[in-house]
């Protein structure tokens, strides 16, 4: 190039330049439009008001005499405000309900709301109404729930099918529930295959801010309408008293669903006592025939025993090997963890650790979680060892190869992280709860998706029974339907369990798989 007149180089360049900026210029709406924007879904956020000032300017003292009971149980009622959600399909081509990747077969998309809950909602102008209206109507899930640990209202919403240029909108009237100060955007979760949901943006139009006046003017009217003439419960909702007992493993997440489950239908009474699988299972059997107020929840299938009693499969449950912080071993293969609790691995060092003296914690002979464990990791039994508590274990310097055994899960968690060199099992979501270091197995990490593949191997079948059938207007009923159909498999997902009802060959939640 040294060769070529100093103006040449200077012209070659600006030309690759130019042919640069047109490629760009070219390939970027092309790629934006038409493939990587070919399928998309939008959402947009055309009002998010308070209206706590504007009531109480027009109707002073209003909101404090409105409440849901005469027993000042329900929560005062400030900090409201009034958001409209415009869900469009802002693409190309159409979106059919195929499209919507969530696995759930009714609900494809979640409108949140940060730092607030949902106190009402109502879906508002259909771009084609008799398209779109028996997608959106009260069997299609749509549904109000409340991600409590998060602090997050949330709307489902079902797999809408919409055509170039559909829409639907989403009015929500809501009330903070955490924070303060301006209340974060809403956020549409989901997802499309083959394409994306964005937030689309526009700007406010003179229609939009009069229909904004006229819906602050009215607030106060809808909030008389909601809580001095209270809407009837949701459909399937059951009254009554319901006693879950059981698995101690599973125990936090049906108390979170049955919390979940008491927001919507409010006649809804439980009570919880769990003390282990087979402790479960032997109440069901003595106290369970002819009431349908008392379900039991197994880490497993009930094996030969127990005929009267009828199984429900819930979801597959992970679970996860722990280990004493000091251990620092993050990873065993499925061999070294048999050799372990065979006893032929006696020291820490044998597989990488310090020279420590192993522990090994297991659950009391019974207990799903041990039942569970030794069939995925252990293919049998464990040899006979006598019983010996871990609390005894506290205060003793121990020098060689020793096990202890606990009741429930929560004692498994305290036995694991006050003894040095101890190991033991649990379900995945307590340990992380619990703050415990968990070891991967042939170098895969407990996750659903990888014990949905099959690739990891220490999970489970949570199982509810009941002992015979049951009323199909009973709570138990119902609460399971909730469980295994509606609201309530999500607290399922949270947790990390899959619920069977999603799997992609639902025959393995069956007993004898």
């Amino acid at each position: 190039m040294g060769d070529l007149p100093l103006d040449t180089v200077l012209t070659l360049i600006g030309t690759l330049a130019a042919v640069i900026a047109l490629v760009v210029a070219v390939v970027g709406p092309l790629w934006e439009f038409v493939l990587a924007g070919r399928k998309r879904l939008g959402y947009r956020v055309q009002m998010d008001t308070p209206v706590t000032g504007e009531i109480e300017s027009r109707f002073p003292g209003v909101l404090t005499q409105l409440r849901p009971s005469a027993d000042g149980a329900s929560p005062d009622l400030k900090d409201i405000s009034v958001v409209l959600v415009r869900i469009e399909n802002a693409g190309i081509t159409s979106i059919d309900i195929e499209d919507y990747t969530a696995p759930s077969q009714q609900i494809g998309l979640h409108l949140h709301f940060p730092q607030r809950r949902v106190i009402g909602m109502a879906v508002n102008e259909l771009s084609d109404p008799s398209a779109l209206a028996d997608h959106l109507g009260r069997n299609s899930g749509i549904d109000v729930r409340e991600d409590t640990g998060g602090h997050i209202g949330v709307i489902d919403l079902p797999k809408v099918p919409l055509r170039k240029d559909d829409h639907y909108k989403i009015l929500a009237i809501l009330q903070r529930s955490d924070g303060g100060g301006n209340y974060p955007d809403p956020v549409l979760r989901g997802g499309i295959k083959g394409g994306r949901i964005i937030e689309t943006r526009a700007g406010t139009s003179r229609r939009l801010v009069a229909f904004t006046m006229s819906l602050v003017l009215v607030i106060g009217f809808l909030l008389v309408v909601i809580w001095r003439e209270p809407s009837p419960p949701p459909l399937e909702c059951a009254s009554g008293k319901l006693t879950v007992i059981g698995s101690s493993a599973f125990g936090p997440v049906i108390q979170e669903a049955a919390d979940q489950y008491r927001k919507r239908c409010t006649g809804a009474e439980f009570a919880f006592d769990f003390e282990g699988t087979e402790d479960g299972l032997d109440r069901l059997a003595e106290e369970g025939a002819g009431n349908s107020g008392l379900l039991a929840i197994s880490d497993g299938a009930k094996g030969s025993g127990y005929p009267s009693l009828v199984h429900r499969p819930l979801a597959l449950s992970l679970f996860t090997m722990i280990v004493h912080p000091d251990i620092g071993v993050r990873d065993l293969t499925v061999a070294q963890i048999q050799d372990l609790y065979r006893g032929k691995i006696g020291n820490w060092r044998e597989v990488g650790g310090p020279d420590l003296p192993v522990l090994l914690v297991n659950r009391n002979p019974g207990s799903g979680s041990r039942n569970t464990f030794e069939r995925g990791l252990l293919d049998g039994g464990q040899p006979d060892r006598p019983h010996i508590s871990c609390t005894a274990l506290k205060d003793t310097v121990i020098t060689a190869l020793a096990h202890c055994d606990v009741q429930v899960t929560a004692d498994m968690h305290k036995a694991v992280a006050e003894l040095r060199g101890a190991i033991g099992y649990v379900e995945f979501s307590e340990a992380i709860a619990a703050g415990l270091p968990t070891v991967a197995i042939d170098g895969v990490g407990a996750g659903r998706d990888a014990a949905v593949r099959r690739a990891y191997p220490f999970w489970g079948v949570e199982y509810a029974y009941s002992n015979g059938e049951l009323p199909g207007d009973s709570l138990a009923a119902s609460f399971l339907h909730f469980l295994t159909d509606q609201t309530g498999k999500e607290v399922l997902r949270s947790h990390g369990n899959a619920p069977c009802a999603d799997l992609p060959d639902p025959g393995r939640c069956l007993p004898d798989r």
